[in-house]
């Protein structure tokens, strides 16, 4: 089973000085990296620019400190960008807290009871079609400052933001269109020039030094948000039954969220590194750091994959990497932030434009397209249009019951149950007592071949056995049944009971354990009696000639 036990702890059995030195150089660049990263998704998030650090801060050192991963690097990430703005419009700064906590307990009782290896059943499709929907909330989220257009309301929703980008086209901030475009431009071509240090970051650098010395009308942070280089202090929220039920279905979505991500996260990483990280703990870890988070300003936190690949590509190793990080970013927040106060606003944009880009995946959406089965592409497009025009909420709910119910409707279209076609005599020699070869089959006897789950989306296909009294005895061959359910077993009663009645025997071939254990704990195995329960086929059929000539 595995430990749930943080990696630090492990790893430091055998830590040495240069790998020290390697975790400190590899946590200053990624503190770079994260720097206008989490200051632009903060923005995106409806909330300050100091919430990004603090968030990186805090959360980013506790899961590090804790976490399953040996390299994970943690804070805000575009993710939760469209569900945070959502909360902040609606219940305020203080309904964000508590949804954050919230989900961070979920996300700790969800690793105390081993549910790691449960976030594989949230179906690819689904996450692929919520990740391209963010993705596309994200960019239209960042059209206005792009453009430097004038909005006359502030939406929230994205379909509101949209046309309000089409109604405003008009009010169009040339200036600001050029800061965004020379933005843009770094970001693809300095990746060309340097991998050491993040193209967002020169971006930034250089949109700031144009607006100064040029003077430009263009908006920035300082001119729209208050800037703060205070540490973060703790904030007790007062949580109310009515917050906690009105929050709760995002708190539901931003832990399945975290979860999600930290882990896929953590799968990428241990493919860098050849290690293999403790989703339980990493699943802790996350619940923590987001309840740390938000009792110290921050906003929802996960995983951030681009992060943690900087992190192993610097030579990061241990989770002291990520500790160096987060205190990286606190000298920078108390010396450097209130330069941040000069940073444009469509150079932010562009940030969040190219982060958009990354994580819409749109060459697996459209892979998937083209070839995933009707059933998935239904699953994909839905989530993926539900995220966009309603919420990530909404569209993980329905998503993942639409995905239900084709995979039930799938696996009940493979469930068959046959009638055998009957011979007199057999010329093949039987060598093999399960093999599908044709058999003899006794007078007045009926064998049926029944492949694939028994479940309730199936249990209809069962009512077709016919029980009249010309007939002696049936013979049901589950070799092919994994997995019985009580609505399939109440439909076998049904037929027992039938039976019964027409003086009929039941006569069970090879039932496999999940099947048998169903029957024997409803008390059914008794009513069928052991001598009906047969190991094989060919047994079966013996048994039906016996009381075929009881009969006669």
């Amino acid at each position: 089973m595995e430990k749930i036990k943080p990696k630090l702890f492990s790893v430091m059995k055998t830590y040495t000085k240069e790998q020290f030195v390697k975790d400190v150089i590899a946590g200053i660049i990624v503190a770079i990296i994260a720097l206008p990263l989490s200051i632009a998704l903060a923005l995106a998030s409806g909330v300050g620019p100091e919430q990004g650090l603090y968030t990186a801060i805090t959360a980013g050192f506790v899961i590090s400190f804790l976490g399953g991963s040996r390299v994970q690097i943690a804070g805000p990430t575009a993710a939760f960008a469209t569900i945070v703005a959502g909360v902040v419009a609606r219940t305020g700064m203080e309904g964000l807290i508590a949804a954050t906590i919230l989900a961070g307990i979920i996300l700790i009782i969800m690793g105390l009871l081993r549910f790691g290896s449960l976030i594989k059943f949230i179906p690819y499709t689904i996450t692929t079609g919520f990740t391209s929907g963010i993705a596309v909330t994200i960019f239209i989220g960042q059209v206005k400052d792009f453009l430097g257009l004038k909005f006359k309301t502030a939406p929230v929703e994205t379909m509101d933001k949209l046309n309000a980008c089409i109604t405003s086209i008009k009010t169009v901030n040339y200036q600001a269109l050029i800061i965004g475009c020379i933005s843009i431009c770094i970001l693809i071509v300095w990746p060309k020039v340097s991998q050491k240090i993040p193209g967002s970051l020169i971006a930034v650098i250089v949109s700031s030094v144009l607006v100064k010395l040029l003077n430009m009308d263009v908006n920035t942070i300082g001119s729209l948000y208050e800037i703060s280089n205070k540490l973060p202090s703790l904030m007790v929220p007062h949580m109310t039954f009515a917050t906690i039920k009105n929050v709760l279905p995002d708190a539901f979505t931003i832990a399945v969220l975290a979860g999600i991500e930290s882990l896929l996260s953590c799968v990428v990483a241990d493919g860098m590194i050849g290690s293999k990280h403790r989703s339980n703990m990493e699943l802790i870890a996350q619940g923590t750091g987001n309840i740390v988070s938000a009792l110290f300003g921050g906003i929802p936190a996960t995983g951030a994959i681009a992060r943690t690949a900087a992190n192993v590509k610097n030579g990061g190793r241990t989770p002291i990497a990520g500790m160096v990080h987060a205190v990286t970013l606190v000298l920078i927040l108390v010396v450097l932030m209130p330069y941040a106060a000069l940073i444009p606003m469509p150079a932010i944009a562009s940030i969040l434009f190219l982060v958009a880009y990354n994580m819409s995946e749109w060459r697996t959406f459209a892979q998937l397209v083209k070839t995933a089965p009707k059933s998935d592409i239904i699953v994909l497009i839905t989530t993926f249009a539900l995220t966009i025009i309603f919420d990530l909420v909404v569209a993980i709910e329905i998503g993942i019951v639409l995905a239900a119910l084709l995979f039930m409707k799938r696996m009940s279209e493979v469930t068959m149950v046959d009638s055998w076609k009957y011979i007199e005599d057999s010329e093949e020699e039987e060598n093999d007592p399960d093999s599908i070869q044709l058999r003899k089959v006794p007078k007045n006897t009926l064998v049926y071949e029944i492949v694939g789950p028994m479940f309730f989306a199936a249990a209809n296909k069962f009512i077709n056995i016919p029980t009249d009294q010309s007939i002696n005895a049936i013979i049901l061959r589950m070799k092919g049944v994994p997995a019985l359910d009580a609505t399939a077993l109440r439909m076998l009663q049904d037929i027992h009971k039938k039976c019964t009645k027409n003086n009929i025997t039941l006569i069970f071939s090879h039932v496999q354990n999940q099947p048998m254990s169903v029957m024997a704990k409803a008390g059914f195995d008794k009513l069928i009696q052991q001598e009906n329960f047969c190991e094989n086929i060919d047994t079966a059929l013996k048994r039906a000639e016996m009381l075929s000539k009881s009969y006669m």
